[in-house]
């Protein structure tokens, strides 16, 4: 920061007499306090020390209204009360040990060597925000008195003279305001940048530590969980979903519970307390609290979000700064109420996708029976945790004849709507084959059906129709990627069929062709998952696929395992997109 210097009928108006008076007992109690502790100037304890006690002299100033800090001879910082960092802004790790020249106060320090070479009073204006260290609120009156021992100047006494300006209040509450609007906009580009829980608890904790706390815990209700009402109670269990602590506390916060795991607050502890009150708490530390040894002071916010209460930030400040002030509670209240609203979104979403895998598994766990002349295996594989459920299905109807149809079918879009939507192209599907249509013309009726559905979402779909008496397969097409013919000790072949639009657009205009069904070969319909590469031509993802020479003979299951294997292998990273597979084959006679 810079400070503005000169005489004094050009600073802002001179402190009142009760300020003066205030500030001149302070400055003289801290020049005992320097006279008997003798600082760190190294020469005797000369002077009249009387009786003073220095322990009573520290509590006396610490709760004195007004504040005062003393510099040694070599002007480093060796005390400040609590006044003094209300007053400035500043930390107590901010000062003290450390040089004025590298502090805030650097620009003061020609004012400063001035005092400690004449031994004469002076006073001075903070001015802007810009230079080294933290800024000091502008307009603040700071006096500098020289504090003696034994004849000679032995350090600077450093008082503020904070009497009451109404314009320099206003000033105050602006900058405290942008200061509020500083951090809330910082937050809200660092906090929540995806909707996965666990990245945005880690970025809260990390928004957090260090420039509010040395400590940051973060602790959420499960998403499987009903969250709460705040002020009505709450239960105790949690789930730790960020933390993070300055290298000092590290050793300590590795032995608390880690991200992802279960944690349930003690009786009586501050985390309980605001769990059971929906409200803040500001206290120190107990043993209740759990707290890394060295915490002194502890601020626990409530996360809660659309009226309910969804978990709780716990920030944590060591003996080495300041302890949190209800000004802070306030403000970081507010930071609290902006993270909770993107950690709900995070929960909500988690929920909603759990909510469609569940629906999609339920959806695709009981395909139809075929016929016993056929022999059939399925697998559905969902996305990576990061990603969105998609709308994959598949499906296998019993017809008259030992004919069976099998379906494939991938609907756009991902959440509970595509598996709504899926589970209506299923039933759909099942009502068209019972009445033994030809693949094409069933596909034309499904697109008339879904296209008259405004709020329903397009959809490519594969049918192959088996018929093993007759040994042909029917296949038809809508928008949907060729099946893959397997055949022993051949590479695998993709079937040309023709291609429709996507059912639901209402285009109609689905072909139907024959290839011969034997019964050594199996035909395997896949989605898209399975063969696409962000990134990547669609052929070139095709050409990969026949390629691979799998074992058609034996269990149809390590075949689609093959399958899987040869198109991610381990360690791979998690799909990009949901899969799955239906491979039919003729039963062995």
């Amino acid at each position: 920061m810079h400070f503005r210097h000169g005489n004094r009928a050009e600073g802002p108006r001179p402190a009142t007499p009760d300020t003066r008076s205030l500030a001149a007992t302070a400055a003289a109690l801290a020049a005992r306090l320097g006279a008997i502790t003798g600082g760190d100037s190294g020469s005797d304890s000369g002077g009249d020390t009387g009786g003073d006690d220095p322990e009573r002299l520290r509590e006396v100033l610490a709760a004195a209204p007004v504040g005062v800090a003393l510099l040694d001879e070599r002007l480093r910082w060796q005390y400040l009360n609590a006044a003094f960092t209300t007053a400035t802004g500043l930390r107590r790790a901010d000062l003290l040990g450390r040089a004025a020249g590298t502090t805030a106060f650097a620009g003061a320090l020609g004012i400063l060597r001035r005092v400690l070479a004449d031994g004469l009073a002076r006073e001075h204006a903070t001015g802007g925000p810009d230079g080294a260290g933290a800024p000091v609120p502008p307009g603040l009156r700071v006096r500098y008195r020289a504090l003696r021992r034994s004849g000679r100047t032995t350090g600077v006494v450093v008082v503020v003279l904070d009497d009451p300006d109404p314009a320099r209040d206003q000033l105050r509450e602006l900058e405290r305001a942008r200061a509020r609007l500083a951090l809330l906009d910082a937050a809200t580009e660092r906090i929540g940048t995806t909707l996965d829980i666990a990245t945005t608890g880690a970025e809260l904790a990390a928004f957090a530590v260090p420039r509010l706390a040395e400590l940051a815990v973060v602790d959420l209700l499960p998403p499987e969980a009903e969250p709460a009402r705040a002020g009505h109670g709450a239960p105790q269990r949690l789930r730790r979903a960020g933390a993070r602590s300055v290298p000092a506390l590290a050793a300590a916060l590795a032995e608390l519970p880690r991200s992802g795991e279960s944690i349930r607050h003690r009786e009586g502890s501050a985390a309980a307390r605001s769990l059971a009150g929906g409200v803040a708490v500001l206290t120190e530390p107990g043993p209740e609290d759990g707290c890394p040894a060295g915490t002194a002071s502890l601020l626990v916010l409530p996360l809660a979000a659309r009226g309910r209460l969804i978990g709780l930030l716990t920030l944590g400040r060591t003996a080495s700064g300041p302890a949190f002030t209800p000004d802070e509670a306030a403000l970081l209240g507010d930071l609290a109420a902006r993270s909770a609203t993107a950690l709900d979104n995070a929960r909500r979403f988690a929920r909603s996708q759990e909510i469609a895998l569940e629906l999609q598994r339920a959806l695709l766990s009981e395909p139809g029976n075929p016929h016993q002349n056929l022999v059939l295996a399925s697998r559905y594989l969902p996305s990576g945790s990061a990603s969105v459920v998609g709308g994959d299905w598949f499906e296998t109807v019993r017809l008259p004849f030992g004919r069976t149809l099998l379906a494939m079918g991938d609907v756009m879009g991902h959440g509970v709507e595509a598996a709504v939507d899926m589970s209506h192209y299923r039933s759909a599907l099942r009502d068209l084959a019972g009445m033994d249509l030809p693949p094409h013309r069933i596909l034309r009726q499904l697109d008339n059906i879904i296209s008259a559905d405004d709020s329903a979402r397009p959809a490519t779909c594969l049918l192959a129709l088996a018929d093993p008496g007759r040994g042909r397969w029917t296949l038809s097409s809508a928008g949907h990627l060729p099946p893959a013919l397997i055949t022993p000790g051949r590479p695998t072949e993709l079937l040309r069929v023709p291609t429709g639009p996507p059912l639901g657009t209402g285009l109609g205009g689905y072909e139907q062709t024959a290839h011969p069904l034997l019964p050594e070969q199996a035909l395997l319909l896949y989605t898209d998952g399975l063969v696409e590469r962000r990134g990547e031509d669609i052929d070139v993802s095709l050409e990969r696929l026949a390629a691979l020479r799998l074992p058609a003979a034996g269990d149809l299951d390590d075949l689609l395992d093959a399958v899987l294997r040869s198109l991610a292998p381990p360690p791979a990273p998690a799909a990009e997109d949901d899969i799955a597979l239906l491979v039919a084959r003729p039963r062995q006679r």
